[in-house]
This record gives C-alpha cells, structure tokens and sequence, in this order.
C-alpha cells in the first residue's frame, strides 16, 4: 500500500499538527528508525517513524496526538540530543497529504440513515465508548487473525464459508465470547426496535480493513442468517453505498468478488444508489427491506468525500458483524432476491 505521505501546513511553522518533519536525523547520519522511535516514543504514542525523502538525513516522525508532537518539539527542536548521537535536531511541523483522491460525487453521503429512506435501516451513534472501542480492539488484536485477499478476519460462533457465502451449521465454533457480552446487552435494551429483548445472536465476523480496502457489493446469504444484521465500525470511518437492482439479482455467482466487477457495476443504470456515512462507534443495523434487498457495498477509497468534508479512512477500520444463524429455509417477503425461494414454483 505505500508509505504516508506528508507536506508542510497550510499554516505554516505557527500551525501544530501530529506529524514532525525532522532533519539532520536518519539512517544515513547513523540513525536507525528503531532508535529514532524510541527517543521521540518517550513524548507519546507513535503511528510511525518513516523516510521524509531518499536522502537518509530526514524522517517523518508521526503521533497519534498533537499533545505528543508538541511535548517532543519543545524538548528536541534546535537542541543536542545525546540519545541520538549528539546531533542537533531541525523539526518543523507536517501534515498528512491526502494524495490523489478518488470518490464518486454523483451519490450524495447522508450521515443519518433516515434520510436514506430505506425501510429497516438505522444507524446508532456512539453506540460504545472510546473506552470500549479500545477494549474490543485489544480483545481482537490478541486473538488470532486469519488473512483474506485484501484483509483479516475473524469468526466466532460459526465460521463463514466465503466460497459458498453461507455457514456450516455443523462446524460450531463455540459460544461468543465475553468480551462480546457488552454489546450484546446493549442490543437487548436498544429503544430502536420492538421486542429487542427478545433478540439472540450466535454469529460474529471481525474484519479489518486497510486504507483503500471495501467490500463487494452484496446481499448477506438469505439462507445463511435471520432478519436482523448488526454492523459495529471500530478504529476508522468508512461510507456504505446502499444499492437496490430492478431484474432479478440473487446472486449465483458467490465467487465474483473482484475490483474490476466493482468498478464495471459502477457504470450500471439498473440500481438505486444512496449512500451513508459510518462513523467509528457507531451500530448499524439492516432489517427487513434493507436486509433482504438491497446490497451493501463499501467503495473501495482512501478518502470519502461527505457533504464538504474530505475524510481519511485511518490506518485501520475494524467492523464487528452479529448476526443469527437461520435453521432452515429463509421465507422472507422478497424472493426475487433470495436463494431459498430462487427455484420454489
């Protein structure tokens, strides 16, 4: 995926940001990148120590703060700083630069599902708490991931097949495990839906997402889950495209998960496109209408444009999936789109 890429502020030296451009330091003037990030690491957490050129004498040095930026540029800048060979230290401040940005303009991005107009879709905000967020990456992170093509995963309850694009009922994975259990409580005493006491789930899919890295388009598998499909987004934003076809669309083609199909259907005039921003922390849920017939799709961006904004995915965006597995045939409202009713005469 490449390295960041950083600029001077607008603002010049008099505007702080996270990032620091630091000269006279670097391998070249015998400076590793592991000792450069355990000086400036003792002013806060880092994102990363990277090459500012290919010259070897400057480096990028980035927080995850401008607390931290600010506390090493008081202590280093202009200064001789014995821990790194006794060099005097040159930093000025740096910003990020977005670099090319690809988006689609022509699909407005709503930040409140109700001005989707799609029946059965909801959005929560701040559904947990930066805390809690914290928590469940950790959970995860200390958990083993499996690699995908283009990201990780992780399942608990029952397993994903992603070549069938259903579950195997038989291979259980176990119960879900604790540090779920907050969520899970918080689902049953929602004021979104009726009888949300009532609701059990017994599946979860972790993904992480690099920068750059969405989804294909698609409908869950009817067959595989019931009616209700909650989404957690951790770490990082993204935008969700929403799209529903007017011909028959169930999908037989379960392994068609290519960019270049993404990016053909784009060019498509037979869906109803509209489009939602998913902030960190925030629960979605796609029931009835939303769940059954219209595909869900993350845009394959770095960078998301919503309303005058232009947003940066991050580093990372992790989603938490719940769902319940469906013994039996699925008899939803909506056969057109579903696989269980695609051949019932």
């Amino acid at each position: 995926m490449g390295l960041p890429k950083f600029t001077c502020p607008k603002g010049g030296d008099s505007e702080s940001s996270p990032h620091l451009y630091v000269a006279n330091c670097g391998p070249a003037v015998g400076l590793s990148y592991e000792t450069i990030a355990t000086v400036f690491g003792a002013y806060g957490e880092l994102n990363g120590v990277y090459a500012a050129d290919e010259s070897g004498t400057r480096v990028i040095v980035s927080y995850h703060d401008e607390s931290s930026s600010q506390a090493a540029m008081k202590a280093l800048n202009g200064h001789k700083c014995s821990s790194l060979g006794g060099r005097f230290l040159h930093i000025q401040y740096s910003v990020q630069s977005l670099g090319k940005v690809n988006f689609d303009a022509s699909v407005p991005v709503s930040t409140s599902a109700s001005d989707l107009e799609i029946p059965g879709l909801y959005l929560m905000h701040d559904f947990v708490t930066a805390e809690e967020e914290q928590e469940l990456l950790a959970a995860v992170d200390n958990r083993p991931w499996h690699n995908l093509a283009k990201r990780r995963v992780q399942h608990y309850g029952y397993a994903f097949c992603y070549n069938i694009r259903n579950v195997d009922t038989n291979q259980y994975l176990g119960e879900l495990p604790s540090f779920i259990s907050p969520v899970l409580q918080r689902i049953k005493s929602s004021q979104t839906l009726d009888h949300a006491a009532d609701i059990s789930l017994d599946q979860i899919t972790v993904n992480e997402y690099p920068p750059g890295v969405g989804l294909s388009p698609h409908i869950d598998t009817h067959s595989a889950f019931e009616g209700l499909i909650f989404s957690l987004s951790l770490a990082g934003p993204c935008i969700m495209e929403f799209r529903k076809y007017t011909t028959n669309v169930w999908q037989e083609k379960t392994n068609s998960n290519s960019d270049l199909d993404n990016q053909n259907s784009e060019k498509s005039s037979n869906f109803i496109r509209k489009a939602l921003y998913l902030p960190p922390r925030s629960m979605l849920l796609l029931s009835g209408e939303a769940r059954y017939a219209w595909h869900h799709y993350i845009p394959h961006h770095k960078v998301d444009k919503v309303e005058d904004s232009l947003i940066r995915r991050g580093s990372r965006r992790v989603s938490f999936t719940l769902r319940k597995v469906l013994k039996g045939a699925c008899q939803c409202e909506f056969p057109q789109y579903c696989d269980s009713q695609r051949y019932v005469k």
